[in-house]
């Protein structure tokens, strides 16, 4: 029986035209060790070095110039550009989180925590802003 193999795992059930069989080898996590690694080299060398130089309000900002320029690409745009734009707005929230000491293991923890409710439920359990 076929199926698709993601990162040397088998999913049996899965036809090879599933999602699993289309994604990237490349993953979010592989995203932060490249950010974690560039953190750590020379300014001269490594724009994410240079931004996390300049701390986290600066890291903050350029995070949030991404992600409004990924919504305006939603609505306005071709597929290309926003998928141009998440990868932006992806590349900047881990090196925002990188700038306050926050990692994506962090933060997929959060997100088990509230997969076990509805979003509805989810939202209502937190506390008033």
């Amino acid at each position: 029986m076929g199926g698709a193999k993601l990162r040397g795992y088998d999913f049996p059930g899965c036809p090879e035209r599933c999602y699993l069989s289309r994604m990237s080898k490349f993953t979010i996590a592989d995203l932060e060790q490249r950010v974690r690694a560039r953190a750590d080299a020379s300014a001269d060398t490594s724009y994410t070095r240079r931004l996390l130089d300049k701390g986290v309000a600066q890291c903050a900002k350029k995070f949030g110039e991404e992600a409004v320029e990924a919504a305006l690409a939603a609505v306005g745009e071709d597929r290309e550009r926003l998928i141009a734009e998440s990868a932006d707005v992806l590349y900047h929230l881990l090196v925002m989180l990188r700038a306050r000491g926050i990692t994506l293991a962090e933060v997929e923890a959060l997100l088990e925590t509230r997969t076990k409710k509805s979003g509805l439920e989810e939202k209502a359990s937190r506390p008033p802003e």
